[in-house]
């Protein structure tokens, strides 16, 4: 896995739309200005629409990341990049789908 590491202004989305929000394990490693994301990160995901056939809301609410950076790791914690592989999940922690990554930093690359 490679790709831009991501950083906490990075785009990521559940597959319906919903907004991921990452609150950051650490604060001292900056990209332009903003915490590096690291793999122990939590993230919530506000908005998400998802209601189950009969009318049941399901939305997306966290996000668990199963693969990160393979090479980077920050404090001996790893990253996040591009090619990191999450679950999204309801409250319920039913899996929804991967995550939607789609605007990230363009300065800094994993490995």
């Amino acid at each position: 896995m490679s790709g831009n590491l991501l950083h906490t202004q990075a785009t990521i989305t559940c597959p319906h739309g919903g907004r991921a929000n990452p609150v950051p394990a650490q604060s001292r490693v900056l990209l332009g200005g903003d915490p590096l994301d690291g793999f122990s990160d939590v993230y919530t995901v506000t908005g998400c629409p998802f209601t189950l056939p009969g009318g049941k809301p399901q939305p997306c609410v966290t996000i668990r990341w199963v693969t990160p950076s393979s090479r980077v790791a920050v404090g001996g914690a790893p990253t996040l990049d591009q090619g990191s592989v999450g679950i999204c999940q309801s409250v319920e922690q039913i899996p929804q789908g991967a995550p939607l990554v789609s605007t990230v930093q363009q300065r800094v690359r994993g490995l």
